[in-house]
């Protein structure tokens, strides 16, 4: 298994880190609901200029995501 690097990611992308048993649609509705549920996590990717209907994180919001959920 590769070491988990940070930077750029698609959003299916990510997810699929997270569960690769699952479908890239699958993988990133289960993602985005650990990040609605993990408190003040989707605050904090506002705070940075995240917008929902962007295809990527950027590297940044990527080690929130990893800082809040853990490694993939």
């Amino acid at each position: 298994m590769k070491e988990f690097r940070i930077r750029a990611y698609g959003r299916m992308e990510l997810a699929q880190l997270y569960s690769p048993e699952l479908t890239s649609i699958a993988a990133y509705r289960k993602m985005k609901k650990w990040i609605l549920r993990c408190p003040g996590l989707l605050q904090r990717l506002y705070d940075l200029g995240y917008q929902p209907e962007h295809r990527s994180y950027t590297p940044l919001e990527v080690r929130i995501i990893v800082d809040a959920l853990g490694e993939p």
